[in-house]
């Protein structure tokens, strides 16, 4: 049941008022949108669940034109991929032609989908802008940016923050409710607080709160936490001389979106890079092939800094846990030295081929409880992978 407030005014009627019910979290402390039985449609339809959200369009639209592959249509474990019913939609771009693309009966390839941390490669692709003209340092700490921060980031290089190295009390398992990637969210503009009375915290306050350092940052197996992304999207904030809202802009126009690209906003107006993503698989595609091009816009002019590209691919960086254990965490990426990509909660993944130049998203929602299956992203990675090389 949802909290009652009853207000009665010298010109009103008295009149009830209740918590927002896609926002108010039930007892297992998620949000109705990220519920086992309501996440499928919240996924569909989160950019406009948010809290908060800033929604972008290209200038321009990259068109694509169609080249069905009759291999990839028949592939058995894409197939199986397709038949599991959490799928949503897919599509595979080479060289602008489409090789194929697919929906659940229920969703199509052009519906904004949210795709959670694969929204993280945009700090990626701002960061390496950020490093080509000699703002940031990454051997630096993270309080010589951010003075104020707490004690979890203030000793920590921003490379560590990058590779996802840092050690700290913040925790990230989708298993308990109460793990401290769920009330990341609140400052994410996914969801209130439990108790509605309570202000919502903004991402400052979030990322000041998280304590408990140890200094150790040579880790083998990546220590996956979104908010090392929070943090570096305040730095991104504090120093770029655009805003984020622009960057985010001109992302857009190097990509060509068909559709809209939605993000959250925290109270105190970050863009969510850690989560906050909702594309089309089409565009997420589209997206990818940024990559593909190492790094040049849709008019053939460099964009993305293709140095800080290259060298993400081949240097050396932690390892994902198993079964992803191929790929590689760098620099905001995830990388095996020829592919590039992300994964995104809940099932989505963008994988790009710099060799063969072909850019697969696919977009699913688990309806477990947790809302993530480690066998099943390691099967979608490697499906992706395999496809993406023929």
């Amino acid at each position: 049941m949802h909290p009652v407030q009853v207000f009665k005014s010298r010109a009103m009627k008295e009149h009830q008022l209740i918590s927002n019910p896609d926002l108010t979290v039930g007892k297992n402390n998620k949000q109705r949108w990220n519920q086992a039985n309501h996440r499928r449609l919240g996924f569909h339809n989160a950019y406009k669940l948010f809290r908060r959200a800033l929604m972008v369009r290209s200038r321009n639209v990259l068109v694509l034109e169609p080249n069905q592959n009759l291999y990839i249509q028949k592939h058995t474990q894409l197939k199986k991929l397709m038949d599991n019913p959490a799928f949503s939609a897919l599509c595979i771009i080479r060289d602008n032609q489409i090789l194929m693309e697919a929906a659940a009966p229920d969703f199509s390839t052009a519906q904004p989908h949210s795709i959670q941390s694969i929204t993280k490669l945009h700090i990626h692709i701002i960061i390496g802008q950020l490093i080509s003209q000699g703002i940031l340092s990454l051997e630096a700490k993270v309080s010589d940016y951010l003075p104020d921060i707490g004690t979890g980031y203030a000793e920590a290089s921003l490379q560590s923050l990058l590779d996802m190295t840092v050690n700290n009390n913040f925790s990230e398992d989708y298993s308990d409710p109460h793990s401290d990637c769920y009330t990341e969210e609140i400052a994410l503009g996914w969801r209130l607080p439990s108790n509605n009375m309570v202000q919502e915290s903004t991402l400052v306050e979030f990322t000041n709160g998280i304590t408990g350092y140890s200094g150790q940052e040579k880790f083998t197996v990546a220590q996956y936490k979104s908010a090392n992304t929070d943090v570096l999207t305040r730095i991104l904030a504090k120093y770029s001389p655009k805003s984020l809202a622009k960057h985010i802009e001109e992302i857009a126009d190097a990509i060509g979106y068909e559709g809209s690209f939605h993000i959250s906003l925290s109270p105190d107006g970050y863009p969510a890079f850690s989560g906050g993503g909702c594309m089309s698989a089409r565009d997420l595609a589209r997206f990818g092939l940024l990559f593909a091009r190492d790094g040049l816009d849709i008019h053939g002019l460099e964009f993305a800094n293709s140095a800080f590209l290259s060298e993400s691919l081949s240097r050396s960086a932690p390892s994902l846990p198993q079964p992803k254990e191929w790929l590689r965490y760098s620099n905001h990426l995830m990388t095996d030295g020829r592919v590039v990509g992300h994964a995104g909660y809940g099932g989505q993944f963008l994988l790009v081929d710099t060799l063969t130049n072909t850019s697969f998203a696919f977009l699913s929602v688990l309806e477990n409880e947790d809302g993530y299956d480690d066998a099943y992203m390691g099967e979608v990675a490697s499906t992706l992978r395999a496809i993406c090389a023929q």
